[in-house]
C-alpha cells in the first residue's frame, strides 16, 4: 500500500484560521501603540523646533523666538516654521513670566549666547506623558518621558 502525501483540507483550514488570530493580535498590538507613537512624535517635534530656534539665534546673532499659542495647540518657530498640535493631546505649558504676550500664549526667547529664557513644555495624552525642558542658563533642551515635578 502507497502512503499519500500532502495535507488535508482540515490542516489547512487550522494554519489559515491561526494566521489570521496572530494578524488581527498583532493589528491590536500596534494600533494600542498608535497614540503613543502620535504623542512621542510631537514632543519630539517640538524639542526639535526648540533647538533649531536656540541655533538660529546663535547663528545669526540675534535673539529668537519659539512660541506656542496653547488656545489652538499652534507653535511658531525660528524662519517662520509652523505647525499644530493634535487636538487628543493635553498641552501645558510653563515659561518665564515676562515672556507671555498674551493669555494662552506662552514664549521661549533665546539669547545669541545660546541662553534662553527657560521653560518648561508636558504633552499628555492617557496615561503617557513627555517634558520637554529648557534651560534658561544655557538654553539646553531636553526631552523626557513623563510629567515631572511641578
Amino acid at each position: 500500500m502507497k502512503s499519500q502525501r500532502g495535507f488535508s483540507l482540515l490542516e489547512i483550514v487550522v494554519v489559515i484560521v491561526l494566521i489570521a488570530a496572530l494578524t488581527g493580535i498583532g493589528a491590536a498590538v500596534i494600533g494600542g501603540a498608535m497614540p503613543g507613537r502620535q504623542l512621542k512624535g510631537a514632543a519630539r517635534d517640538i524639542a526639535t523646533q526648540l533647538r533649531f530656534t536656540r541655533a538660529q539665534a546663535i547663528a545669526s546673532g540675534r535673539e529668537q523666538v519659539f512660541e506656542i499659542d496653547v488656545g489652538d495647540r499652534h507653535w511658531t518657530a525660528a524662519g517662520k516654521r509652523q505647525g499644530q498640535l493634535p487636538d487628543d493631546i493635553e498641552l501645558l505649558v510653563t515659561t518665564a513670566r515676562e515672556e507671555t504676550p498674551a493669555r494662552d500664549v506662552a514664549v521661549v526667547r533665546f539669547f545669541p549666547d545660546g541662553s534662553a529664557t527657560g521653560g518648561r513644555i508636558v504633552l499628555k495624552l492617557d496615561d503617557g506623558a513627555w517634558r520637554i525642558d529648557v534651560g534658561w542658563l544655557t538654553g539646553e533642551v531636553t526631552l523626557q518621558r513623563g510629567e515631572g515635578r511641578r
